[in-house]
Parts: C-alpha cells; structure tokens; sequence
C-alpha cells in the first residue's frame, strides 16, 4: 500500500473511530433520556448481541483477524469473569446518561487512570514512579470540581457513572492478570466474540427481572414511532463498530495514537452532546472537565516516561530486547557483557534505549531503508551513551 494510499486509509480510520463511539453516545443519551426508552439492560443486551453476530461474521467470514480457540476450560472462566465485569460497567455507565448529562458523564468517565492505578496497586502491589501518581491528583481534582458546578447533578446517576468508571478499570486490570500466560492471549475482536454471547446470557434474565415490562413496552414504542426498530439497530451496530475501530486504529498506528484521540473524542463528544441536548453548562463545570483532561493527558506522558519504564537496567550488553525496537527489525551484534565491567548505569541506558528507539525509527519505520547506515546510528547512539572513561580505555 502506497503511504498517500496508507494515509487515506488511517484517515477514514479515524473519521470511522470518531462517529462511532460519540455516535453511540449521543443514541444511548437520546434514546434512554429522550426518546422514552428507559431500559438500560436491554439496550446494553441489544448491543452485545450485535457484537456477538457481528464478529462472528468479521473473523469467519470476513477474517479481518484470525480465529483463536480457547483451549481449556480455565480459560473459558477467566473470560467468563470478564464479561460479568465488563457488563457491569456497560449498564452501569448506560443507566447514568439517564440522570447525568453527557459533558458530565465524561468528566467522570475521564478518571479512569485514577481506578486503573489503584486497581492495579491492589491486585499486584507494584507501584509506578511518584510523578505518576502525581498527575492523578488532577484529575480526581477536576472531577470534584465539575460536580460542585453541574447543574444537573444527580446523586443516583454519579454513583452509577462512578461504578461504571470503576469496573471498566477493574475489566483492564483483570484482563491483564487472567490472560497474561502467551497460550491464553486473545486479541481483542476475539475476545469481544467469546465476551458477547456470555454477557447475552448474563444481562437476559437481567432484563427480565430487573425491567419486567421492557418487551411491551419496546413493542408500543415500535408502534409509535417507526424508526425505533431502526434506532435501535443503528445504534447496536455503533456499538460494534466502535470496537472493531477501536481494535484497527490502534493496529494500523499505536496504542499512544489512540490515546491521543480519546482525550480529544471526550471534548467533542461534550461539545456536541451540550449543542444537540442544549443541557446547561457553567464555567466551573467547564473549568474542571478541562483540569480532569489535562490530568490524563500527564498521566499518559509520565507512563511513556522512560524513567518509568526501566527503573535499573542490566550492564551494557545483557540480553534484554532495546527499548521501543521494532518488531522483526535486524538490530546490530551486542557485545557480550561478560568482557565488560559490571556496572550499573540506569540513567545512561534508558538514554542510549531512547537514542536507540529514535534511531531504529527513522531507519526501519521506512523514512531511509538503508539497514548499514541504521546500524551504524544505533553504534553511534551505543557510544555516546556509554561512560567517557570506558571509550578512552578503548571499550566498544
């Protein structure tokens, strides 16, 4: 593929990305707070069943990713837990755009790192760099902040929006620790197929208990207005397309890539929803939804810190993979550490594996293509990192 074709192609990505996740918001908000379609459960079950036809035909039929199969029965349970959880933060987040305005629900919806390091301190008792936490505070701060000044808050629609928050950080964390083993990993568009058809099961007789009557009344509505059969399906199909873009963005770019969109997706999902809902809106509200972003938006950065991704490196020529190389790239023969003193230098191998990672970028990535002179940048790069004493004694 051409890089104008490739361009093109990641663009409509995008535009793809975009609509579908603020479409499906805005649909949920309208249909559970203005149409008169007050069945939460339902509408998270219609979605889920969209999910579960819809990757079966992508991945069958269509192979837009190849089929993985579980392979034990513990597998089976760990997915299982996970679709529990990760209904629990669908209807959850579902049942709070009935009380909660949009530009509301994502200032909560933006804590999520918040629940994610907490829930991740808990379940492994690893804890990340101080600067880290530090720009948490933020975005706890402006959530706090944007409450006192919503004038539409509503106790019941916060507690539920929190919940949500909460389960899709605790989904993350989960998943990462039940699939962690290479022979349970599943991509996620494989995952979402085995998830859906469990989360059918589980929110079903949800729906039926907890929503007695959402049949006739789903069935009234059909009569009175024609086009809820099609809302209702255009809406289960956001839904799906929300996660198959969400899978083929980050595919064809990075997972920083999509990060970035998502901290814009919340202010344009806000701007939007206060334009079509003309819900009230205050400079306070405002002023914290703002401070909130900016707090992600650290909090994303002092993840990618490279401090933060190797706090005490192996000598120089240990058989660690470089920080950031590319996959499948050739990199340059190291010497072994063996013939090298035995010292520590974190500061200077985390500069070398960024001086490294620029280097391997600029040559494999396609801007140049010439692997001699690649090497040769990496060498420099290897050297300059290196103490000045060992390069006066002669060291490599």
């Amino acid at each position: 593929m051409s890089s104008k074709k490739e361009a093109i192609f990641i663009c409509s990505l995008i535009v793809l990305w975009y609509s579908s996740n603020i479409g499906v918001l805005l649909l949920n908000k309208f249909l559970l707070s203005n149409y008169g379609f007050r069945f939460p459960i339902f509408l998270t079950m219609c979605h889920m069943s969209a999910c579960a036809i819809l990757s079966y035909i992508s991945i069958v039929f269509l192979k837009v990713v190849p089929l993985q199969t579980l392979k034990s029965r513990s597998q089976f349970l760990k997915i299982a837990t996970l679709s529990v959880v990760f209904c629990g933060s669908v209807v959850g987040g579902n049942i709070s755009l009935r009380y909660l305005a949009i530009s509301f629900n994502q200032a909560v919806g933006a804590t999520t790192p918040f629940f994610t390091a907490l829930f991740a301190y808990l379940a492994t008792l690893k804890r990340e760099a101080w600067v880290t936490y530090a720009a948490l505070v933020p975005v706890v701060t402006g959530v706090v902040i944007a409450s006192g000044g919503e004038p539409s808050f509503h106790f019941f629609g916060f507690v539920m929006c929190i919940s949500a928050t909460a389960a899709r950080a605790f989904k993350s964390v989960l998943q990462g620790i039940l699939l962690s083993s290479d022979g349970e990993k599943l991509n996620s568009m494989n995952l979402l197929l085995y998830m859906s058809p469990i989360a059918i099961l589980v929110l079903l007789p949800a729906a039926l208990i907890m929503e007695p009557n959402v049949v006739d009344a789903t069935l009234s509505l059909g009569r009175e207005h024609k086009f809820m059969w099609l809302l209702l399906l255009v809406n289960s199909v956001m839904a799906y397309s929300a996660n198959l873009s969400n899978f083929l963005v980050t595919k064809h770019t990075s997972a920083l890539t999509l990060q970035v969109l998502g901290n814009a997706k919340g202010a344009v999902a806000v701007v939007i929803s206060i334009l079509l809902f003309k819900n009230p809106v205050t400079v306070i509200g405002i002023g914290g939804y703002m401070i909130t972003v900016m707090g992600v938006v650290a909090y994303g950065e002092a993840k990618r810190s490279p401090f933060q991704i190797r706090t005490s490196a192996p000598p120089y020529g240990a058989d660690f993979p470089p920080y950031g190389a590319c996959e499948g790239a050739p990199l340059p023969q190291r010497t072994p550490a063996a013939s090298l003193p035995n010292f520590n230098f974190p500061t200077r191998l985390t500069l070398f594996e960024v001086l490294g990672d620029l280097a391997g970028k600029l040559e494999f990535g396609g801007l140049a293509g010439d692997e001699k002179r690649s090497g040769k940048m990496l060498e420099l790069a290897r050297v300059e990192a290196r103490p000045r004493r060992w390069r006066k004694e002669g060291h490599p």
